[in-house]
């Protein structure tokens, strides 16, 4: 990999309104082949939705601790991540010991039941906010609807002609997450993380984050470069899973959160993946396979189970 020192902005004109898209994917298998990461632009998500996603998370995350230990996270991944109860302890970039310094409010696919076959499947836990659910279940929808054109265009850029592979987001795998980084105080020691160095493990991560900063991603040689808000922007990350799919072609970067600002820091990641019974493996056109197929439920379990104080009970 070649090192890179900022990060790619990508305007999304073309695939948003209709257009010839083919500088767009020449750039998009650019950034995500070199980078991992980019900022994009003129992506078609309403900003009204964008700051009634952020005011409910703030008001969410200023209710009583009772209050939202009242939805806490449950076996099907849903509801209140209170701090000190996740931990990245399946990374290989750092020796992490200590919990990620973040709370979060965890939104997945709204299911009518809990259907014991397909992993992580159920309802949602909603608090009793008025405003709350309309407004994550309205920017889910839209960043569903903008997940599913970047997938298309991600195999595009990876050389991937047949898109049968889009069928296994029909019905998709999403994670909404609504998350608090209180400021770190100056004398932190060096492996406490807002969130501890990672690679995202799904396909693709829409982020928008506030004005307060605190986002790094790795370079090859190893530094850690600021990635600071840009107003109106996303941005908009790789993950394991596409990696695999596109034979290492588009590569998922390392990236961490320190809060040093001596400000609150609130940001809202958008997961978009397949489903969990989708078979990961490198798609034809993209050279010999690198990557043993896997079963994208069983890897989501290991992960959970590993990192999240609610999963680690299996029995449970």
């Amino acid at each position: 990999m070649n090192d890179f020192a900022d990060i790619p902005v990508l305007d999304l004109t073309p695939l948003i309104e209709g257009g010839d898209i083919s500088a767009l994917t020449s750039d998009f298998a650019k950034a995500y082949g070199e980078t991992g990461f980019a900022y994009v632009i003129n992506h078609g998500i309403d900003r009204g939705a964008s700051e009634a996603v952020f005011a409910a998370s703030r008001d969410f995350h200023a209710l009583p601790e009772e209050a939202k230990q009242a939805i806490a996270l449950n076996r099907a991944h849903r509801g209140y991540i209170a701090i000190n109860t996740s931990t990245d302890v399946t990374t290989d970039l750092a020796e992490v010991t200590r919990p990620n310094q973040s709370a979060s409010f965890m939104m997945m696919r709204e299911d009518d039941r809990a259907d014991p076959d397909v992993y992580l499947s159920g309802p949602n836990q909603w608090p009793e906010l008025a405003g709350f659910r309309p407004a994550c279940e309205a920017y889910a929808d839209a960043l569903t609807g903008l997940g599913r054109r970047l997938m298309a265009l991600a195999l595009d850029a990876a050389g991937i002609a047949d898109h049968a592979i889009l069928r296994a987001f029909d019905t998709p795998t999403i994670w909404l997450r609504l998350l608090h980084y209180p400021p770190q105080p100056p004398q932190s020691p060096d492996d406490l993380y807002g969130s501890a160095p990672h690679r995202d493990f799904g396909c693709l991560t829409l982020l928008a984050q506030d004005d307060v900063g605190g986002l790094q991603v790795q370079t090859p040689s190893g530094d850690w470069l600021d990635v600071p808000p840009v107003e109106g922007a996303l941005i908009v990350n790789v993950g394991d899973m596409l990696h695999r799919m596109s034979n290492g072609r588009l590569i998922s970067t390392p990236h961490r959160v320190i809060n040093a600002t001596g400000r609150e820091r609130y940001s809202v990641p958008f997961f978009f993946d397949p489903h969990v019974a989708t078979e990961i493996a490198p798609l034809a056109g993209t050279g010999a396979p690198k990557f043993e197929p896997l079963i994208f439920g069983d890897f989501l379990r290991s992960e959970l189970e590993a990192g999240y104080d609610a999963h680690q009970d299996s029995d449970a």
